[in-house]
């Protein structure tokens, strides 16, 4: 196998992770609804575990999106 083409399907392998930060955010904001609406007046106590989950799922997209473009411009 080339080379490079190697490294094209390994970055796109690495992009995968960053649908799993899309699934997940939704996973979790969903979640986060379903419980305020069944619940508001617990619904401010967990707002900050939602940022914090939020937060925590989109740098391990970013991190995936930078493996990602290690993999394809580092030498």
């Amino acid at each position: 196998m080339d080379p490079v083409a190697a490294k094209y399907i390994g970055a796109g392998l690495a992009c995968l992770g960053m649908g799993g930060a899309g699934i997940g955010v939704g996973t979790i904001f969903a979640h986060y609804l379903a419980g305020a609406l069944r619940n508001p007046s617990a619904a401010d106590g967990q707002f900050a575990r939602l940022i914090f989950g939020f937060a925590v799922t989109e740098a391990l997209g970013i991190f995936s999106l930078l493996v990602a473009l290690l993999l394809l411009f580092a030498v």
